[in-house]
C-alpha cells in the first residue's frame, strides 16, 4: 500500500482547513533591512516640537572683539556689534491613508476572521510611510522650486563648497545645490561657521579613510567655552556607510586580530569607530562616492509643528462611497539641524542625490 499524506485524501482536504497561524502574518512588504531615520522620527524623546509658520532658531556667528590687555587707570572703549542672524526651513506635509468597507467588517469578524483586516489596513499604511521616511531622510529637496520635499542629510551635509569643488578636507561643506541662499537661509559664503566639513578618500585604509575620518571626528567635536541655553543636546554620533565601507572595515578588523578562533565572519557587524558602532545603511547602496556620514544627533533631528505628529483621523465616511470608511494619518514635519559643523561627510566622489 503506497504511503499517503494528509494531502492525497480528497475527503480530508474538503473537511479540513490547513492551520491558519490565525491573527498573525508574515510581513514582506518592506525592501529595507534595516530603517535609520524611523526610530528618530517616532522617538518623542528626541525630537522637537514647535508651532508657527515655519521653523527658526537663532545663530551666533561672532563676538563683538572687545577683550583686550589693559593696564590700571586705563579708559574704556565699549563697543557693541550685532553678532546674532536667524535660520529658517518650511513646514512639509506627509500624508498617509487606508480604508476599509463597511461589509468587510462583517466578512471578516468572528469565528470566520483569520486576521484583523483593519489591523493589516493599518499596518500598510505605516509601512508605507516609513519607507517614504526613509527615503526622503537620505535626499534632499530638488533645488529651492521643490516644496513638498523633506530636508535630508545631503541638504544639511554638503561633500562641496559654493563653487562646486572637491573637499581638501576642511570645513568645506557649502550650500546644498540647487539653494544659492545656502541650507535654512544662511549663506556658507558669508558665514564660515556655517559649513559642515567634509573630505576626500581614494581607499579604504588605516593611512588613508580611517585617518581622514579621525581627523573629521575631532575637528567636528565642538565643546562650548561658556555654558548657554543651546539647542544642540550634547555630541552624540552616528556613522553610517554602505557595505563597500563596512565590508572593507571588518577585513582590516581581521588582519589586526591574530586570535580569530574558527569563526570566518568573526568581525562581521562589530566595526566601531571610537567605541561607536558603524551602522550599514541601506539607502546608502549604490550611492556615488562610497559615502561615510557622521551625523551628531545632539544637533540633527526632526521637528514637528505642535498637534501634528503622526495624527491620525477617523474612520469618517468617504464622501462619495457610503459603505466605505477612510483613516488618515498626517505628519507636519521637518528635519533641521542646528549646528552644522559638527557633521561630517567622507567620500571619493560626491554622493549628492535630490528627491
Amino acid at each position: 500500500m503506497p504511503i499517503l499524506q494528509a494531502d492525497d485524501i480528497a475527503d480530508l482536504i474538503t473537511t479540513t482547513q490547513r492551520n491558519l497561524g490565525e491573527m498573525k502574518w508574515t510581513d514582506l512588504s518592506y525592501t529595507l533591512q534595516e530603517h535609520i531615520a524611523l526610530p528618530q522620527l517616532l522617538n518623542k524623546n528626541k525630537v522637537s516640537f514647535n508651532s508657527g509658520t515655519g521653523i527658526q532658531w537663532n545663530l551666533m556667528v561672532g563676538t563683538t572683539g572687545a577683550t583686550k590687555e589693559t593696564g590700571l587707570y586705563a579708559t574704556d572703549s565699549v563697543n557693541v556689534s550685532d553678532v546674532m542672524i536667524t535660520a529658517n526651513i518650511p513646514w512639509r506635509h506627509i500624508t498617509t491613508n487606508y480604508a476599509i468597507e463597511r461589509r468587510e467588517i462583517a466578512i471578516n469578524r468572528s469565528p470566520a476572521q483569520i486576521v484583523d483586516l483593519v489591523r493589516i489596513r493599518r499596518h500598510d499604511a505605516m509601512v508605507d510611510m516609513a519607507g517614504f521616511m526613509e527615503t526622503r531622510f537620505w535626499r534632499r529637496p530638488n533645488g529651492s522650486t521643490d516644496t513638498l520635499s523633506i530636508y535630508g542629510v545631503p541638504y544639511w551635509i554638503t561633500w562641496t563648497d559654493n563653487a562646486g569643488t572637491a573637499p581638501n578636507g576642511g570645513f568645506d561643506g557649502g550650500n546644498p545645490t540647487g539653494f544659492a541662499s545656502g541650507a535654512a537661509n544662511v549663506d556658507s559664503g558669508t558665514y564660515n561657521q556655517w559649513r559642515n566639513w567634509c573630505g576626500k578618500y581614494a581607499a579604504v585604509t588605516k593611512d588613508d579613510l580611517i585617518q581622514k575620518w579621525r581627523r573629521a571626528a575631532t575637528f567636528t567635536n565642538f565643546k562650548p567655552p561658556v555654558a548657554q541655553p543651546d539647542y544642540q543636546n550634547g555630541n552624540s554620533y552616528g556613522f553610517y556607510t554602505n557595505y563597500n565601507v563596512i565590508g572593507s572595515l571588518e577585513r582590516i578588523l581581521e588582519t589586526q586580530n591574530d586570535n580569530l578562533g574558527n569563526d570566518v565572519a568573526s568581525k562581521d557587524g562589530r566595526v566601531l569607530f571610537r567605541q561607536t558602532p558603524v551602522t550599514w545603511c541601506p539607502h546608502l547602496e549604490g550611492r556615488a562616492g562610497d559615502p561615510i556620514y557622521g551625523i551628531n544627533w545632539g544637533a540633527f533631528r526632526p521637528v514637528f509643528l505642535s498637534g501634528e505628529y503622526m495624527r491620525e483621523e477617523g474612520p469618517s465616511k468617504a464622501s462619495n462611497q457610503h459603505t466605505v470608511f477612510v483613516t488618515h494619518i498626517d505628519t507636519t514635519m521637518n528635519i533641521q539641524c542646528v549646528n552644522r559643523r559638527v557633521n561630517f561627510v567622507l567620500a571619493t566622489a560626491s554622493p549628492d542625490v535630490s528627491a
